[in-house]
């Protein structure tokens, strides 16, 4: 018998946590790495986003399904594994917890934000100020060099280092790097695959890949694939002084396209792809394959199953 899902408020309460975790463990981890140096080289930092995912889905999972993204809340509701009806409450549920993972990080390192600002002679909400506004919305390329050392920050440095990622170009890295990771999503929790690994292992390589994906695509965009890690603390950027430098940011549209249209894009690619060109191709159900051979009996007489395929997704999966 198929389990009763858990009520509406409860699940979105379960989105809203494992998101705030995802957010302050990753973000805490950005933090870390520029405000302080204590975390050196991008794959420390993709780790901690890796166990992050790791912790919220073990633990809200069971709850929600731990989607903790709504690139992939939408890519299952497109494909028919989550309610349509669902899909607002749960985007504005892990929006909310990343903005109070935050806003949680704001007064947790205000000093060490000052302090940074400050030996690099920039101004909240002025130009250069992206390199501790990166601490909580993303930009393209990383502007993380421009933190380090002890010289003062130089517009000029900016602009070659912007010069390096279009807009086009981060919008295609982000897009390929959100469907790589919806592709591993469905596939880790599809029962019908019988290579995938056991079900409570399927939040281990989700984080991995994210950790993966991170280290080749952080230095293009700081690696989002997630609309609400980006564009919570990004709004709570934008009201705690960064203003236009957070939001709508410094590179135009971009800030839209590449880290909220790109994601759900890429999502949603990724799920069909796993979709019409893997799962087709999957040996059906052992369940699916008895209904298949099995005779009916009815007034009629004896007949063969029809074979129709009566098998469905499960509606929920663990995402990062």
């Amino acid at each position: 018998m198929a389990a009763v899902p858990a009520p509406l408020p409860a699940r979105c309460f379960a989105e809203a946590a494992g998101t705030f975790l995802l957010v302050f463990l990753g973000c805490g981890a950005v933090h870390v790495a520029i405000l302080t140096g204590a975390l050196a080289g991008l794959w420390q930092v993709a780790v901690v986003w890796g166990v992050a995912i790791m912790a919220a889905v073990f633990i809200i999972g069971g709850v929600s399904g731990g989607h903790i993204n709504p690139a992939v809340t939408v890519s299952l509701a497109v494909w028919g594994r989550f309610a349509w009806r669902d899909v607002a409450f749960y985007v504005a549920a892990q929006l909310a917890g990343a903005f109070a993972a935050a806003a949680v990080l704001f007064l947790l390192f205000g000093g060490f934000l000052k302090e940074k600002e400050e030996a690099k002679h920039v101004v909240r909400g002025q130009p250069g100020s992206e390199i501790t506004a990166m601490c909580y919305g993303e930009y393209f390329p990383d502007p993380g060099r421009l933190a380090g050392g002890t010289e003062a920050y130089k517009k000029e440095d900016h602009d070659r280092l912007n010069a390096l990622v279009s807009e086009p170009a981060a919008f295609a890295a982000e897009t390929l790097g959100t469907s790589i990771l919806a592709l591993v999503v469905f596939a880790v929790t599809d029962p019908r695959n019988t290579a995938a690994p056991a079900g409570r292992l399927a939040p281990v390589f989700i984080g991995l890949t994210v950790s993966a994906l991170i280290a080749v695509v952080a230095p293009l965009t700081q690696a989002c694939f997630n609309p609400a890690r980006d564009f919570g603390p990004r709004l709570f950027a934008a009201l705690a002084g960064w203003g236009a430098v957070a939001l709508p940011g410094q590179r135009g549209t971009g800030t839209f396209t590449v880290y909220l249209i790109a994601p759900v894009a890429g999502a949603v690619l990724g799920g069909g792809f796993y979709r019409c060109l893997v799962q087709p191709f999957l040996p059906a159900p052992q369940e699916e394959r008895k209904a298949t051979h099995e005779v009916v009996v009815d007034d009629a007489g004896p007949r063969a199953g029809d074979g129709t395929d009566h098998a469905r997704a499960p509606s929920g999966a663990k995402s990062g």
